[in-house]
């Protein structure tokens, strides 16, 4: 799959360069695009479209991969909408261990401004370079190659793919939205929390791509069933060993500040298992210190020790486990060619076992 990552790159590069010379010819700020193509070429396991055209290969590989390439493509630039919007929410200074977009933008426009106005220009300016990620996914759907060749899908796969993009789209908007309003106010609310990794996670990374990839190849209803059934566990393992890794985890492991997730009190199962199972005095540290944009180094040290002594890290990992197990016995149920079944079992161990 090194050689999808390598084309869905190659995609981008190019549509990027286009566009930067465009804006050039145009008069128009070429920096929001040089700050998009910096962000979406600077790193990022390609999750989304490895799953994309692994779905393709799953339904049979039919019709040629340089569509299917093209909509991968397309999926990671909207990837890039969504990141660079959930920073600016999320108010977070990096992402894969470089500034985020507002903060680079911020850095770009600090000449003459104070620091908190450069700041705001910064995220205004990151929402339109997201605005713009956000539209050339479509165009990456739906356009020409630099020579005027239309590369848009045939009427049949567009009939059968873009209802699986707005379903997407739209799953991880709302999402984000439970994410946003639940964002610093902790609570023992399990399937709240639950249905945030359903909508912004289990479905958006993982389900979703491999159901667009499968659609294009002409798959049945049977087939992303199936798909689902190994997609969305594995998808919520994947969503709950981020969150151990967000409290427990490093810098170097995650791509930002190991207390990011911690003064920005996400509502997470493993936060959720912890305020069911703590005594009084836990509570009140747990409400007073979570989600505190102050925390320090030993705040944090008292939050992991509650949430370890309370059993919810160890819940979340047994969580993670049995998630793991239920897609793989999906998975080994699955008729599908033995390198997409074998691919997709690897997948599924990186994903969920990764610095465990």
């Amino acid at each position: 799959m090194e050689t999808v990552r390598t084309d869905v790159e190659s995609i981008l590069a190019d549509f990027l360069d286009r566009k930067a010379k465009a804006a050039v010819a145009q008069r128009m700020p070429s920096e929001a695009t040089e700050v998009l193509r910096e962000f979406l070429l600077s790193g990022g396991k390609r999750l989304r479209p490895v799953l994309c055209v692994t779905g393709w290969h799953a339904a049979g590989g039919h019709g040629g991969i340089a569509p299917v390439l093209r909509v991968a493509a397309a999926l990671e630039m909207f990837h890039a909408f969504c990141l660079i919007h959930d920073d600016v929410m999320d108010h977070s200074d990096t992402r894969r261990g470089r500034p985020a977009v507002h903060k680079a933008l911020a850095a770009l426009y600090r000449g003459g401004r104070t620091p908190a106005a450069a700041d705001d220009v910064g995220a205004a300016a990151a929402v339109l370079v997201g605005d713009l990620a956000l539209v050339w996914s479509d165009e990456l759907l739906n356009g020409h190659d630099e020579n005027g060749h239309d590369k848009s899908l045939s009427q049949v796969r567009r009939s059968r793919v873009l209802p699986l993009i707005d379903l997407m789209r739209t799953e991880v908007m709302y999402g984000q939205y439970l994410d946003l309003t639940a964002t610093g106010r902790p609570s023992d609310d399990v399937e709240r929390a639950l249905a945030i990794i359903r909508h912004k996670t289990a479905k958006y990374t993982v389900e979703r791509p491999l159901h667009i990839g499968a659609a294009l190849g002409g798959a049945d209803e049977q087939l992303l069933r199936r798909l689902s059934e190994f997609a969305l566990p594995l998808g919520e393992a994947f969503q709950l060993r981020d969150d151990l890794l967000g409290v427990f985890g490093s810098e170097k492991e995650t791509g930002k500040p190991a207390l990011d997730d911690l003064r920005a009190g996400k509502h997470t199962v493993l936060a959720a298992l912890a305020l069911r199972a703590c005594d009084i005095d836990q509570a009140r540290l747990l409400r007073n210190l979570y989600g505190n944009p102050g925390l320090d180094e030993d705040g944090a040290a008292s939050l992991r020790t509650v949430l370890q002594a309370t059993g919810a890290a160890r819940r979340v990992e047994c969580m993670i486990r049995e998630r793991h197990d239920q897609a793989l016995t999906h998975l080994q149920d699955t008729p599908l060619p033995g390198q997409v079944r074998e691919r997709l079992r690897k997948m599924a161990d990186q994903a969920v076992w990764r610095n465990a």
